[in-house]
């Protein structure tokens, strides 16, 4: 009855192992007697020597899956640590790389500004000079010629004296009258005209106004346009040095960005390289501990059922052997009744 037991036990485990103990218990159920040796005593170690070993394998599987648990959890744990941390430091790098490049091209379009305003102060002093230039020849020359005029002015004055300042009054019809009356014979000795020399004076007095009003002029627009370059060239300085320090500071926070961009993308490697040596590990572990045709449940169920059914074969065992111990005492008080009624 044992070894049917343990047969049907094998067969509905699909254990082999329980498979080859139903052999040998059968061997020694066949050839044990024939030996005189105790069966019951050698099926009794054989059964509980295997329910021992499927006990410390349920023990083994037991810790096993306490380490795998254990190795899982923190296994996992790090892989999502480590790829928090990945991408984390690649949102600074793109972050920063992103910054760096604007400020790039921030500095590109001031220094190209800064030509700009480099190359349109360079044609305002150059028309500035030119322009300057003008107005000192023109000023020369109308100086010039508002000196000739009032040196001609005061060598009239002074040549027609006194008669030439009263004529100098006159209007213009007796001006225009005197010139329309027919003129005497030349006087044998020269003598001053003071009509004719007062149309001359005013005459010049207008043509030296007109050069002090041209000068006055002159002078009004250079003074205007040197105050307009000094303004200018003041607003440029103050812009070129707002620029250059635009370009100082962000220039400098660019290299900047660019080395922290460098430094973090070594933690990166470095995060990405014991991320690859987690993900190996967590590979091997999940193979170690998942990767098995039947689950630790099932096997543990399986084991339960095997231990189970090998107990119920040794209680089976356990009272097969009291029966053929009381049989064989009853054999014995026969065997000495017989012998002593014989005497």
């Amino acid at each position: 009855e044992v070894v049917t037991l343990v047969k049907k036990l094998a067969k509905t485990s699909h254990s082999p192992a329980l498979a080859q103990l139903a052999s040998r218990i059968a061997a020694v159920v066949k050839f044990g007697a024939a030996g005189g040796a105790d069966v019951f005593e050698k099926i009794r170690g054989l059964i509980t020597d295997m329910i021992a070993k499927l006990e410390k394998e349920m023990s083994e599987e037991a810790n096993e899956k306490v380490y795998c648990d254990e190795q899982m959890s923190k296994t996992s744990t790090k892989k999502a640590e480590l790829e928090d941390d990945v991408a984390k430091l690649t949102t600074k790098i793109d972050q920063a790389t992103a910054k760096s490049a604007q400020l790039k091209e921030d500095v590109q379009e001031i220094e190209n500004e800064l030509a700009a305003l480099a190359k349109a102060s360079a044609e305002m002093d150059k028309l500035r000079m030119q322009t300057h230039a003008d107005y000192e020849m023109a000023k020369a020359d109308l100086e010039l010629g508002l000196s000739g005029v009032r040196k001609a002015l005061q060598v009239l004055r002074e040549y027609y004296g006194a008669e030439g300042t009263a004529a100098l009054v006159q209007s213009d019809a007796q001006f225009a009258s005197m010139m329309q009356q027919q003129q005497p014979a030349m006087p044998e000795h020269h003598s001053k005209a003071a009509g004719a020399g007062g149309g001359i004076v005013g005459m010049l007095e207008v043509v030296e106004s007109d050069f002090a009003t041209n000068l006055a002029q002159e002078e009004s627009e250079e003074a205007d346009a040197q105050s307009d370059y000094e303004k200018i060239t003041e607003e440029n300085k103050i812009t070129k040095l707002s620029k250059e320090q635009d370009v100082e500071y962000k220039t400098k926070e660019s290299k900047s960005l660019d080395q922290t961009i460098a430094e973090i993308s070594s933690d990166r490697e470095t995060t990405n390289t014991e991320l690859a040596a987690v993900n190996d590990y967590y590979s091997k572990i999940k193979d170690r501990c998942i990767a098995k045709p039947e689950t630790y449940e099932d096997r543990t169920a399986r084991r339960d059922a095997e231990i189970k059914g090998l107990k119920e074969a040794l209680a089976v065992l356990e009272d097969e052997t009291a029966f053929v111990q009381r049989k064989s005492r009853v054999g014995r008080r026969s065997f000495r009744g017989v012998a002593l009624s014989a005497q």
